[in-house]
């Protein structure tokens, strides 16, 4: 099944310039695996050597954090959309 995944501006070099992907893939975890394999560095950038993702990375399937439903293991469907955002931190 395939989703579309919104690729953030700092990663965009690695996808030839699209802010978006479509990318088959059941759930996070393999989503991950498949966009790594069309697009060599992306889960360099999204993992740690653990395999997890990274904490300030933030992953979204419809508006919803992977964080708060099951992480790499949570399932997508069809036409499911996924954001990757990047953690920003600043202030004074």
């Amino acid at each position: 099944m395939s989703v579309t995944v919104r690729i953030p501006t700092p990663l965009r070099k690695l996808t030839a310039g699209a802010d978006e992907v479509a990318v088959e893939a059941t759930n996070i975890g393999e989503l991950i695996e498949n966009i790594e394999a069309a697009h060599p560095g992306l889960k360099a950038r999204l993992c740690d050597d653990a395999g997890e993702i990274r904490r300030f990375v933030n992953v979204y399937v419809n508006d919803e954090d992977v964080r708060f439903l099951q992480g790499r293991a949570t399932a997508l469907k069809s036409g499911d959309e996924v954001s990757i955002v990047p953690a920003i931190a600043g202030g004074c």
